[in-house]
């Protein structure tokens, strides 16, 4: 599917119509009356909504004019004949998987409750509208979005059909991470991916999504996750996107972090077209801390948006960002970060970092840090920095009889390592050290 030009004119649906709206939630009969009702007061907000101006600020350096929603086929089913015979090979392991969608489509049953400390909870969001409604309706995109992409959150809220649901309950540590895999199967499809998890008091979980193309198809994608960590509760939450080049992928994070909780996130960007990605960190009670890390290999005709927003609502909260960026041929990195503290967080500490490195002349690197300081006891800083590989230190690499594309690529391993170094898990670190590799052998 080949890009809109920039004087072609952009309906504020697109392929989005009240038709096709109306044949998704056709599909939905057995869900409860709430979130049939939660659906078509998103369509309605996303329909009235308009496009993305070059004059918001939210969208500041981003390329508008190839931001479409022409030309894309909701997707109501799976068009794999077999999950196991053709998604691609998960990086985590051949049976990491607890869940796995295709086009929206569980496929992958949850693992079996026996393997699963007691009070567990891995199912899909379709079957806790009915068993677990309350918690659904809690923390299901409960937090607004204030990072500019209202519309496409509503989009996501509306067509949603189904997603990840995972509950641990007070006190449970699962020992192994859970994965959930989401899959975009066909030219021109619309996949809508969703994980929810929530980590009541003092439990300890790591969750990884990995979103992946099984062809090299053009994809819309316009996922959502939420994050909810209870007092004293620790939360690993890892995202590895790897959507086809031709996709055209947003996704939206939301996490609250409550007294004394810890939530560590890190989000891996290798594909899609154009990629934006909002994460909003919510630290609403004393001891809350959100570490929030991010690496991305942008390649020529590659483009990605990213937008932070850390909010300190209470006192002695800490938060800390490191935003990686190694940008390739004509590749565009956008980075717009705020830290707020409101008048009452106290003894806040947050730090915010975005560092680009520049492999081509021809590459683009943006960054927007900043601060909204309330409180007067506060220490928080920020900063961004952007420059290309020491040639010294390339030139040590070549001496040795390293050709440059391979000396590049370990000093780009190299930049990257303080990022890897901060997960706990040695298996989560080589396995997103493998994917990344893989950009390197397109």
């Amino acid at each position: 599917m080949s890009a809109p030009t920039l004087t072609e004119p952009k309906s504020l649906v697109g392929s989005f119509t009240p038709e096709a709206f109306a044949a998704q939630l056709a599909t939905q009969t057995s869900a409860p009356a709430w979130w049939l009702d939660r659906k078509r007061a998103a369509y309605e907000k996303f329909a009235s909504l308009p496009l993305p101006k070059r004059t918001d600020e939210s969208w500041r350096f981003s390329t508008i004019g190839t931001l479409t929603l022409e030309n894309f086929i909701p997707a109501v089913g799976s068009s794999l004949a077999s999950a196991s015979d053709t998604c691609p090979d998960s990086p985590f392991g051949p049976d990491s998987s607890a869940l796995t969608f295709v086009n929206n489509t569980v496929t992958a049953q949850p693992a079996p409750l026996a393997s699963l400390p007691a009070g567990v909870i891995i199912t899909t969001l379709a079957d806790a509208a009915t068993k677990h409604p309350d918690l659904l309706r809690q923390h299901f995109m409960a937090q607004p979005q204030k990072l500019g992409s209202a519309k496409f959150a509503a989009l996501h809220t509306a067509f949603v059909r189904d997603g990840a649901f995972i509950y641990i309950p007070r006190g449970v540590e699962v020992p192994s991470p859970i994965v959930v895999t989401h899959i975009a199967s066909g030219a021109g499809t619309a996949v809508f991916p969703h994980t929810l998890v929530i980590a009541e008091e003092n439990s300890k979980v790591t969750v990884v999504d990995y979103f992946v193309s099984a062809d090299a198809g053009a994809h819309f994608a316009c996922g959502a996750n939420d994050l909810y960590a209870a007092h004293g509760a620790q939360l690993t939450y890892i995202a590895a996107q790897n959507w086809s080049r031709d996709t055209l992928s947003f996704q939206f994070n939301s996490t609250v972090v409550r007294r004394d909780a810890r939530v560590q996130s890190l989000n891996l960007h290798l594909g899609a077209r154009q990629a934006r990605h909002e994460s909003l960190s919510q630290l609403s009670a004393p001891g809350a801390f959100s570490e929030m890390l991010a690496l991305t290999v942008a390649d020529t005709g590659q483009e990605f948006d990213q937008r932070t927003l850390q909010i300190h609502q209470a006192p002695n909260t800490k938060s800390d960002l490191l935003y990686k960026n190694a940008l390739r041929g004509t590749a565009k990195t956008i980075f717009s970060g705020l830290i707020v503290v409101d008048p009452d967080a106290q003894k806040t500490d947050a730090y915010q970092s975005n560092r680009n490195l520049m492999l081509s002349e021809d590459a683009e690197a943006n960054s927007l840090p900043g601060l909204e300081i309330q409180a007067n006891d506060v220490r928080c800083t920020h900063r961004a920095t952007s420059s290309r590989i020491d040639p010294e230190q390339e030139f040590y690499l070549q001496s040795r009889g390293i050709a440059k594309a391979a000396a590049d690529e370990l000093l780009i391993f190299g930049f990257f390592e303080e990022v890897l170094n901060r997960l706990a898990s040695d298996p989560l670190h080589e396995s997103l050290r493998n994917l990344i590799q893989t950009q390197f052998n397109r």
